[in-house]
C-alpha cells in the first residue's frame, strides 16, 4: 500500500507561494509509489482535521511565513501547546527564500544527532526540508533540492514584427519594472511593452504599488515611439502562458543582490520558449551561466532576442514534470531511510553504536572528500570559460599508457598538465594537496587528447565538485555533465533519473570517488550502462597492492584497490568493456603519504566499451 503524504498549502489566495505549491502538488501527485493529498490550512485545527482524515506517514508544508504564520510558533520559545511541535508524524517544508547559507544551517526539530563532532539538542521548524534550488551545494544532510518545473505548453503564437517585450510579476519591491522599460527605449527605435502587474495578496492588496509602478512606466515612454500596455488581472497559469507566449521577448529585471531564492517566473517564461533575458540578480542565479548571454545587464535586449532560444534545450529537458516526480519520490524514500536512522535511534537508547550508525548514513559514499587542504569552494573565475584557452596533450613515451600507477614518475610526466590546471583553475589548485594532482592531470591530459576519436563528443564527469580536470575542460570550450552527491546526485541515483541517456557518453571520468562508494560493483556497472558504444572510462583510485579488508586505510575510503582488482574484479563487473591497453600496476615502495600515517600511491583504470 502506498503511503499518504499531506501535502499542505495555504488557502488561495493571488500569491506566488501558492501557485508554486499548487503546481508542485498538481505533478507530484501523479507519483506511482506515493499518495500525495492536497489540503488547504489557515490554522492548527484545519490541519488537525485532515490529519485525522488521512492518516498520513508524512506531511509536507508550501511553507513562506507571510502566508502561514500559523506554522512559526513551534519554534517560539515556551510555546509547545497547541501547536505542530506535538504532531508526532516527520514533517518537511518546502523553503521558498533559500540561501546557502540557510540550506547549510537547517537543523532537524527537537532530536538528538551528531554535529560538528558534538552531540547537541535541535530546536528548529521541521524535520527535513527541500528547496527547489538547482544550485545549492548538498552539505546538510537534512536538506534536500530538486530542479525546478517547466510547465508543458506548444507554442503556436507567429512572432510580431514589431519587437513585443513581455514581463510580469506582483508590484513588491525591487522588480525594476521602470528598469525594463528604461531598457527598451535604449535598445530599440520602436517596440511593444507588455506588462501584467497583478494586486498581491500579500503585500499590494489594492493595488496601490502596482498603480504607481504604471504611472512610471507611463511616463518614461513620452516622447519616444514605444508603446506601452500594462494589465493587473490576476491570469491563470494557462492564461500566463499565453500572455507569454504571445512576446518576441520576455524580460525579468529583478534589482535583490542577496538573501532570495529563485524566481519562479523564469519557469514559466522558458516554458513558451521564447528568448528570454534576466538581470544579474541571484533570483535567476539557477540560469545565469547560459551560453551564449542571456544577462540584460551585460547584453543589449536586441542581441538576446536575436539568439533565439537553442541554449535552453537541456533545461526544458532536466526541469520536466517526470524528472520532478522522480525527485520527490526519491527525496521521500530517502527520508524514510533517514527517519529510522536519526529519530528512531534515540528511541533504543543514544549509545555510541547509534552515533556510529548515524555518521556511517552521513558518510557514506563521502559527500564533502575532495582532494582539498581545505574545503572552501572554488572562485567564480576557475569555472568561467575562456575562449582563448589552449592545451596540447603531455608526449608519451611508448611504456606511457593508460592503465598504470600514478607515482613520482608519473607526476613529472605529467607536469604540463599540472601546470594547466594550476593556469586553468588556480584558486581550487591552490587549496589541493599538491601530490595528489597527478590524478586530475592524468584525466585531463587523457580525455583531451581522446576528443578528437569522436564526433561533437558527450562528456561525463562522476564526482565534479572542484574537479580541476572537469573545471579545465571546460576552460577549453568542452561541454561536460557533472553529477556529485555534493550538488545534485549520486551515480547510482542518477542512473534511474527519467531523462538520463544509456549508452550514450563518449567519455565517462571519476578523479578518485571509487574509493569512496561502498559498492564500487554498482558504480562500475553505471558507467558501463551509460557509456556509449566505442566509449571511454576514465578512472583514478587509491591502490595498494596486497590490501586486505581489515588493514589500515584513511576513514574516507572504503577500500584500496589492488593489481587483482584491476585485472579480474572491477572488469567483470563491465563485461562489454575491456582495458585499452595492458595494465602495469606493479607498486612494490608507494610515494604517497597521507595524512602522514597512510602510504599507499594513485592507479588509473581506463577502459573502452565494446562497439
Amino acid at each position: 500500500m502506498k503511503k499518504t503524504i499531506l501535502f499542505v498549502t495555504h488557502k488561495k489566495k493571488q500569491c506566488g507561494v501558492y501557485e508554486f505549491g499548487i503546481n508542485t502538488y498538481h505533478t507530484i501527485k501523479k507519483s506511482t509509489q506515493f499518495n500525495f493529498v492536497h489540503v488547504e490550512c489557515d490554522n492548527l485545527d484545519e490541519l488537525k482535521a485532515s490529519i485525522a482524515s488521512n492518516q498520513p506517514s508524512f506531511i509536507i508544508y508550501n511553507y513562506h511565513p507571510a502566508v502561514m504564520p500559523w506554522v512559526c510558533s513551534r519554534i517560539k520559545k515556551g510555546l509547545y501547546k497547541n501547536n505542530i511541535a506535538n504532531i508526532r508524524i516527520t514533517q518537511v517544508g518546502i523553503i521558498h527564500e533559500v540561501t546557502q547559507e540557510i540550506a547549510d544551517t537547517a537543523t532537524a526539530y527537537n532530536n538528538k544527532f551528531i554535529l560538528g563532532g558534538s552531540e547537541k539538542k535541535i530546536n528548529s521548524l521541521f524535520d527535513f526540508y527541500i528547496a527547489a534550488d538547482p544550485t545549492l551545494l548538498l552539505k546538510n544532510p537534512f536538506v534536500f533540492k530538486t530542479g525546478r518545473l517547466i510547465p508543458s505548453y506548444n507554442n503556436t503564437i507567429p512572432v510580431s514584427n514589431i519587437p513585443i517585450i513581455g514581463s510580469f510579476g506582483f508590484a513588491t519591491p525591487n522588480k525594476g519594472f521602470e528598469k525594463l522599460v528604461e531598457k527598451v527605449t535604449k535598445d530599440f527605435d520602436e517596440a511593444i511593452i507588455r506588462l501584467n502587474i497583478p494586486f498581491a495578496a500579500f503585500g499590494d492588496q489594492y493595488g496601490v504599488n502596482a498603480k504607481k509602478i504604471s504611472e512610471n512606466c507611463h511616463k518614461l515612454i513620452e516622447g519616444t515611439k514605444i508603446k506601452l500596455e500594462i494589465s493587473n488581472d490576476f491570469l491563470s497559469n494557462d492564461q500566463l502562458l499565453d500572455f507569454l507566449a504571445a512576446n518576441s521577448i520576455n524580460v525579468f529585471m529583478y534589482e535583490d543582490k542577496k538573501g532570495r531564492g529563485i524566481s519562479s517566473a523564469v519557469d514559466f517564461a522558458l516554458a513558451v520558449k521564447r528568448p528570454l533575458a534576466v538581470s544579474d540578480c541571484l533570483m535567476f542565479r539557477h540560469i545565469l551561466k547560459q551560453n551564449p548571454e542571456i544577462c540584460c545587464d551585460k547584453e543589449s535586449l536586441k542581441n538576446i532576442l536575436a539568439r533565439g532560444v537553442d541554449a535552453f534545450e537541456k533545461t526544458l529537458l532536466n526541469w520536466n514534470e517526470a524528472n520532478l516526480i522522480w525527485e520527490y519520490d526519491r527525496i521521500l524514500n530517502a527520508i524514510m531511510i533517514k527517519k529510522s536512522t536519526y529519530y528512531d535511534a534515540p528511541k533504543m537508547g543514544f549509545k555510541s553504536t547509534i552515533k556510529a550508525k548515524l555518521n556511517h548514513l552521513l558518510t557514506r559514499p563521502n559527500r564533502t572528500f575532495t582532494w582539498l587542504g581545505n574545503t572552501k569552494s572554488a572562485t567564480d573565475d576557475d569555472l568561467k570559460k575562456d575562449a582563448t584557452a589552449t592545451y596540447t596533450p603531455v608526449t608519451l613515451g611508448a611504456e606511457d599508457g593508460f592503465n598504470r600507477i600514478l607515482n613520482n614518475q608519473a607526476r613529472q610526466l605529467y607536469a604540463p598538465a599540472i601546470n594547466k590546471l594550476n593556469e586553468f583553475a588556480p584558486a581550487t589548485m591552490a587549496k589541493k594537496i599538491s601530490e595528489a594532482n597527478v590524478q586530475q592531470a592524468f584525466i585531463f591530459d587523457t580525455v583531451y587528447r581522446h576528443l578528437k576519436n569522436y564526433s561533437n563528443p558527450q562528456l561525463l564527469c562522476i564526482g565534479s565538485y572542484e574537479d580541476t580536470a572537469s573545471m579545465s575542460l571546460q576552460k577549453l570550450g568542452c561541454a561536460v555533465e557533472e553529477i556529485d552527491p555534493m550538488i545534485n546526485y549520486f551515480l547510482q541515483d542518477y542512473i534511474t533519473k527519467p531523462t538520463t541517456l544509456k549508452n550514450h557518453y563518449d567519455i565517462v571520468f571519476s578523479t578518485s570517488v571509487i574509493e569512496h562508494d561502498p559498492d564500487d560493483k554498482s558504480f562500475l556497472e553505471c558507467v558501463e550502462q551509460l557509456l556509449a558504444p566505442g566509449g571511454l572510462a576514465v578512472i583514478t583510485c587509491d591502490y595498494k597492492d596486497g590490501w586486505i579488508p581489515g588493514q589500515p586505510k584513511p576513514e574516507v575510503d572504503a577500500r584500496f584497490y589492488t593489481k587483482k582488482d584491476m585485472e579480474q574484479r572491477m572488469l567483470s563487473y563491465m563485461p562489454q568493456c575491456e582495458l585499452v591497453d595492458k595494465g602495469e600496476w606493479d607498486c612494490p615502495n608507494p610515494d604517497f603519504y597521507y595524512l602522514g600515517k597512510y602510504n599507499y600511491t594513485f592507479a588509473t583504470f581506463t577502459v573502452r566499451k565494446k562497439k
